[in-house]
């Protein structure tokens, strides 16, 4: 008499699967280039917006830097006679204005960034 009875998980256990290769190399090189993309994005919206302070000080002053810098010097002097709290109150609406600016200049050229990210990641690594 046969007493080897052979169920579904015996075979189960049996069988090899086949591991899937992960290319490593792949991986790697599309997140150095995923970084290196976001961080050229990054940098050039924070120097946009940087400058772009700048850019309307100096058409405001004509493209004189004599008076942009007189202006300048006003400014800092309001600053420095103000009350404590109004100088908290103009730090905080900058970093306000700054954070806004930054945001909601990411948030427009988002969707061109990712388009030129995904047409880059095929270009560089078709998959297969």
């Amino acid at each position: 008499m046969c007493f080897d009875v052979e169920t579904m998980l015996d075979r189960i256990e049996r069988t090899e699967i086949p591991k899937p290769k992960v290319a490593v190399k792949q991986m790697v090189q599309g997140s150095c280039l995923v970084l290196i993309e976001a961080s050229i994005f990054a940098a050039s919206v924070l120097l946009t917006i940087l400058g772009l302070p700048l850019f309307v000080f100096l058409l405001l002053a004509g493209w004189d830097l004599s008076l942009l810098f007189a202006q300048l010097g006003n400014l800092a002097d309001h600053y420095a006679s103000a009350p404590p709290w109004d100088r908290l109150s103009f730090s905080r609406a900058l970093q306000l204005a700054f954070i806004g600016l930054v945001g909601g200049l990411t948030l427009v050229r988002l969707p061109t960034f990712l388009r030129r990210l995904a047409a880059r990641l095929e270009k560089e690594m078709p998959h297969d």
